[in-house]
């Protein structure tokens, strides 16, 4: 548990588990911070795991100016660049799969792999960035109302009924959250680039998670991922999972995800050295 300062930010960060095994960067979503990937951090206690807040979301102490995905890519460079890690396996949830998408883009030579989680290569429709100008807005000028709060935690974990504890972890950490934190961040994901016609230039093998009632980013992103992207060692599908599904079906997810990285990615990286 740390602060890098860089980039004019002071960007929390954690370095988890066998500092010789290989490594694992997770990149988190929307209105989520690194403590996302609890789960994922006991589990996965045999590799490497660096998890870091994304500016305006988190522990990190961002600077309070408009930025965009590819600022978030210069962080996480800066981040494994101050770790000394040379090679990185990215894996990238939604919002931090964007940006996860854009390093692999931007740094071919230091991404090995990719795992992309209820992530999209698309830019959204009108009436979707319409929809998030509407939630900025209301957030910007009113606060997390009750209405928006119920909206966004079904969108994202699913209804309250069942997700309990997710909804009682996240509630007070979206309540931190102030209205010019949510303004930024927001035109951070409205103002992003279109990359799909430079998939075919991301030749990492991929692996990629998607919840089939994912209504954030629908399942069929998924699927286009795994069907564009030139190296894709795996598809796994969180059957009635919602948007964020590597949390609330974790004991799924990790079990799945750890089969399909020692015998469809990590070989595959093998094979390339």
């Amino acid at each position: 548990m740390a602060y890098l300062n860089v980039n004019n930010q002071s960007l929390y960060y954690e370095d988890h588990g066998d500092k010789e095994a290989p490594v694992i960067l997770f990149m988190h979503g929307f209105l989520m911070s690194s403590k996302m990937f609890a789960s994922q951090v006991e589990f996965f206690s045999s590799y490497r795991i660096i998890t870091f807040d994304a500016r305006a979301f988190g522990k990190t102490k961002w600077d309070g100016k408009p930025f965009s995905l590819y600022d978030t890519v210069s962080d996480c460079m800066a981040i494994l660049d101050h770790l000394g890690i040379e090679k990185v396996i990215l894996a990238g949830m939604s919002q931090g799969g964007y940006a996860a998408l854009r390093v692999a883009l931007r740094f071919p030579s230091r991404v090995q792999g990719l795992i992309l989680i209820s992530t999209s290569a698309h830019i959204d429709s009108e009436e979707v960035k319409t929809g998030y100008r509407e939630v900025r807005d209301t957030w910007m000028n009113n606060g997390l109302l009750p209405e928006l709060h119920e909206n966004l935690m079904t969108g994202i974990i699913g209804p309250k009924d069942g997700n309990e504890c997710h909804w009682n972890k996240w509630t007070p950490l979206w309540q931190e959250r102030t209205g010019e934190q949510i303004f930024h961040a927001m035109n951070n994901l409205i103002d992003r680039d279109d990359i799909q016609s430079f998939l075919p230039d991301i030749k990492c093998p991929t692996l990629i998670i998607h919840g089939d009632q994912d209504f954030g980013v629908p399942f069929s992103m998924g699927q286009y991922l795994y069907q564009n992207l030139p190296n894709t060692v795996g598809f796994i599908k969180i059957e009635d999972g919602a948007h964020g599904a590597i949390m609330t079906h974790a004991e799924t997810v990790n079990g799945t995800l750890l089969y399909h990285l020692e015998n469809h990615l990590l070989p595959e990286l093998e094979k390339q050295d």
